[in-house]
């Protein structure tokens, strides 16, 4: 008799082989930055500690168990040990986003720049950043919310090295700055859309906690570091949806058309072809 796929199961689709994003594909369970043991007076507290142990409690606990206090109490320390090298909870979830940023520009098969083409760099970023989301399913939905620096950027991201990244990389592909910002849209809502309900099958939810449109950050945020995105403000910040759903949606039943026609599989990649 059949039984229902587990969905934390890595070789679930019934293969008998690991996912290859999945940390067993890949050979090791991932941790961005180990926290090692609490605090004994001897291992310094510092903010790489912190964040490690940050993760590693989210990846144990859900983000909604997060506090300051229960992640000082897991690191040894009181809580207001922590303000030193975290001023708040927003720039502890910042930080924790950047070192799975890290983890993703650390994988030697993503790619920092499209020195082999754009196609090959998305290809490269996406599965890079399946692999973090199957290694940090309860960090991951944290990824997909508003940067409190750059609330405007649609579809929002907590990155912003990620943007600038990708359209530093789209530009100097050939892409109009119009065109860069088009396929970051694209791009971000099908890989972050399909990702979050990837991870929402595994339990988790994907309603992690968002920074307003306004915050005092935003008016403080030095964004010096990112310049293609600040001269992009603007593009950025437009709200197109509507017209991007259709889109996408045309170009969907277009595709499973052909798929009718010839007869094919959609689990066949030809079928997409």
């Amino acid at each position: 008799m059949a039984t229902a796929a587990d969905p934390d199961d890595p070789c679930a689709e019934g293969t008998g082989e690991p996912d290859p994003d999945s940390p067993e594909g890949r050979g090791a369970v991932a941790f961005v930055l180990p926290a090692g043991p609490p605090d004994t007076g001897r291992t310094p507290l510092d903010r790489r500690r912190i964040l490690g142990a940050a993760i590693q409690f989210i990846d144990a606990n859900g983000l909604s168990a997060l506090t300051m206090r229960r992640l000082g109490a897991s690191l040894g320390v009181e809580a207001m040990a922590l303000y030193r090298y975290v001023p708040g909870r927003e720039q502890l979830l910042d930080g924790v986003v950047e070192s799975v940023i890290d983890e993703l520009y650390g994988d030697p098969d993503v790619h920092l720049e499209a020195a082999h083409g754009w196609q090959d760099y998305l290809q490269r970023l996406a599965h890079g950043v399946r692999r973090i989301a199957l290694a940090h399913p309860e960090v991951f939905p944290l990824v997909a919310t508003r940067p409190p620096a750059a609330p405007w950027v649609r579809p929002p991201l907590r990155s912003l090295r990620w943007v600038e990244s990708f359209l530093t990389a789209m530009t100097s592909s050939g892409f109009s700055e119009d065109s860069a910002v088009a396929a970051y849209r694209a791009y971000s809502s099908f890989l972050l859309g399909h990702l979050l309900l990837e991870v929402s099958q595994k339990g988790v939810p994907i309603n992690a906690q968002d920074a307003g449109e306004s915050t005092p950050a935003a008016a403080e945020a030095d964004l010096s570091e990112y310049p293609t995105v600040v001269r992009l403000q603007e593009l950025l910040s437009m709200d197109e949806s509507a017209a991007e759903f259709e889109e996408a949606l045309e170009n969907l039943l277009g595709r499973l058309e052909h798929v009718r026609r010839e007869g094919r599989s959609p689990r066949d990649p030809e079928s997409f072809t």
